[in-house]
């Protein structure tokens, strides 16, 4: 089964919805949190849940004796890249935003702003190697995402930066977009680092790069951004559900996509 068959099969179930909607509401959520959302067995819960993580739309991390709950929504942005393409992309989101201004006049949401930590996971043809390349060299990082090179000095301690492309340059973009301090390198398989939008004029939030090889060809990569200290509003305006400038379910689209058929979504 495909992994587009696995997120569709997972995506079905109405349970499954409501699972994701209240992980979208407030992230690292235990199965006791979430059990006590919906009228099912713990058991049924934790097969629901099952399923969301078969299908990677739900990524489990480990703190101390709790299992913890996240949403990924990168599989959801695989099958919009798939589909919706970047000249149909623009009307059918200001569809999606009238619907919402409209129901938004007849529904209240509520939203839990202890919402700290997003965990986005992808799996990548890909060697470690060649991923590790990607996220960290500017004659990659130029391909994809923002489309802009980066500077790593790769040792505890040295200096990160996200610079501007020559086309944001001519729109008046300063030269440095994103700037941090790596915390961790351990190449080709972890990277932590500090990491500030600058065009957001945020405090630094944390990053994390996991790379693990399965052993077949495929990498899996984790991104996990810790914005215990980004404001509010930095939250709300950064889009892909309030990921303090990252914009990372996009990014990781368009990186699986070039390393996988050598050219990115939106070259």
């Amino acid at each position: 089964m495909s992994d587009d068959d696995l997120a569709f099969k997972a995506l079905a179930d109405p349970t499954r919805r409501f699972l994701l909607d209240l992980l979208f509401a407030r992230e690292g959520r235990t199965l006791g949190e979430l059990e006590s959302e919906v009228e099912m067995t713990r058991f049924g819960v934790a097969k629901h849940l099952r399923v969301l993580e078969d299908a990677g739309l739900v990524v489990s991390r480990r703190s101390g004796r709790e299992k913890l709950h996240f949403l990924n929504p990168v599989p959801i942005r695989l099958i919009h890249d798939r589909w919706i393409g970047k000249f149909t992309e623009r009307p059918a989101a200001a569809l999606a935003d009238l619907k919402r201004e409209l129901e938004s006049d007849m529904t209240t949401t509520e939203t839990d702003e202890s919402r700290t930590v997003q965990v986005y996971r992808v799996y990548i043809k890909a060697t470690p190697e060649a991923i590790w390349e990607a996220i960290t060299k500017p004659e990659w990082t130029v391909k994809f995402g923002y489309q802009a090179p980066v500077e790593y000095d790769l040792r505890p301690g040295g200096a990160f930066r996200g610079l501007a492309s020559d086309v944001m340059k001519e729109h008046g973009a300063p030269d440095v977009l994103i700037d941090g301090e790596v915390i961790e390198a351990d190449p080709p398989r972890r990277l932590v680092q500090t990491w500030r939008a600058l065009f957001l004029d945020e405090p630094f939030t944390r990053l994390t790069y996991e790379i693990e090889d399965d052993g077949t060809g495929v990498s899996r990569l984790t991104v996990t951004h810790d914005v215990t200290d980004a404001p509010k509003t930095a939250l709300q305006t950064a889009g892909d559900a309030g990921d303090a400038g990252g914009g990372w379910s996009q990014t990781l689209s368009d990186l699986k996509t070039l390393l996988e058929t050598g050219k990115a979504l939106y070259s």
